[in-house]
């Protein structure tokens, strides 16, 4: 009864959530989260350290922006991991609450960009699915421990584009014939299995 609560009191909460029609940054530098996420690992998995975010052992439960994000969107930040294994994970296009309830298969709800995952042997953005075949892959670039990395992902119509660093080209690219958009599908989540990884300075626009 009180999980049901609990996600109940969740859902509401990010019903309410306001589109974000201009750009929109987050540079963590602040001692808490604040209003401004939707932390459904309850405090376990994120905290703020040093004006940056922390996402270590949160097990599949997202730290969803309490805000709903455009379609066709440009999301920018810096990223990385303090560990060898890699594994640092975003969501994007999810319904902004979501989570694995009992370290199981997660099942997404919206897109999983992943660098460095399964022991830093491979990097996907699957749709729904991070274990399915809705996905495409690369196993020729490793997560260094420690080092930053600025990520970039535009979507516009149905086509999504992940750049790291300077690439002119994109790190991986996923055309989706039926994009997941709209309700359900408005929201941004850094995510995070076990291993100690890192954000900081968040950008959003529109495009």
């Amino acid at each position: 009864m009180h999980r049901l609560l609990v996600v109940f009191l969740v859902a509401c909460k990010v019903k309410d959530a306001p589109p974000l029609k201009e750009p929109y940054a987050d540079n963590f530098e602040r001692a808490n989260l604040g209003g401004g996420y939707v932390d459904t690992s309850d405090g376990q998995g994120y905290r703020l350290v040093n004006g940056a975010l922390s996402a270590k052992g949160a097990k599949n439960h997202p730290l969803w922006l309490a805000r709903r994000i455009p379609r066709d969107v440009r999301v920018e930040f810096d990223a990385w991991s303090a560990e060898r294994r890699g594994d640092i994970k975003l969501e994007i296009f999810g319904d902004g609450r979501s989570y694995d309830p009992d370290g199981g298969a997660y099942m997404a709800t919206g897109y999983e960009l992943v660098f460095g995952g399964w022991g830093n042997s491979k990097s996907i953005i699957a749709r729904l699915d991070e274990h399915g075949k809705d996905l495409v892959q690369r196993s020729d670039v490793k997560v260094v421990a420690n080092k930053r990395y600025h990520w970039k992902i535009e979507r516009k119509a149905r086509v999504i584009k992940w750049f790291v660093d300077d690439m002119k080209t994109p790190f991986l690219q996923y055309d989706d014939p039926q994009p997941l958009d709209g309700p359900g599908h408005e929201s941004l989540g850094f995510n995070n299995w076990e291993t100690d990884t890192w954000f900081d300075n968040l950008s959003i626009t529109p495009i």
